[in-house]
């Protein structure tokens, strides 16, 4: 009997509703909380693909140091009156033979990493003969790579610099 009663009066409490004042407190409590969200998971996105630039960066170059040293060091094949650092970036993907283990490639990245910042994910690159603040790749061998967007960074620096 008593839990017949309890479940009366769960059911004529839920009949009742809510009130039209009611929905609309709620709709602009909700609504405040979005308006502070909305830059906050904006902000959250760019410094995400800020981390993965700045990765995808650091990773190109240090293929790149590995490559030039190895060259240096005479490890690797490389062409006569070359500058040690490769040709493409395919280069370090696809190996490049090795001196000190006969009939064996040396590889120093699985995979290019793309450029988050890009729609194409292409990078832009300069070769050692190239000026430090160059635009255009000279196409010679890759000395260094950097993003093509000239997007501005949370930090104010442009993309395209770092």
């Amino acid at each position: 009997m008593l839990n017949i009663r309890c479940l009366i009066s769960f059911y004529s409490i839920s009949v009742k509703g809510v009130t039209l004042i009611e929905l609309i407190a709620a709709m602009a409590i909700i609504s405040i909380l979005a308006t502070g969200i909305m830059p906050l998971s904006k902000m959250a996105y760019k410094r995400s693909r800020e981390i993965e630039l700045r990765q995808a960066l650091r990773t190109v170059r240090t293929a790149l140091d590995k490559y030039k040293r190895d060259a240096d060091e005479k490890k690797i094949v490389v062409p006569f009156n070359s500058t040690g650092y490769p040709k493409t970036l395919e280069e370090l993907v696809d190996g490049v033979p090795s001196l000190v283990e006969s009939g064996r490639k040396r590889k120093y990245l699985r995979r290019i990493p793309r450029d988050p910042m890009t729609e194409d994910g292409t990078w832009n690159m300069r070769s050692y003969a190239d000026e430090p603040d160059s635009t255009i790749w000279s196409g010679e061998d890759v000395y260094d790579v950097y993003s093509k967007s000239d997007k501005s960074a949370i930090d104010g620096t442009f993309y395209k610099d770092w």
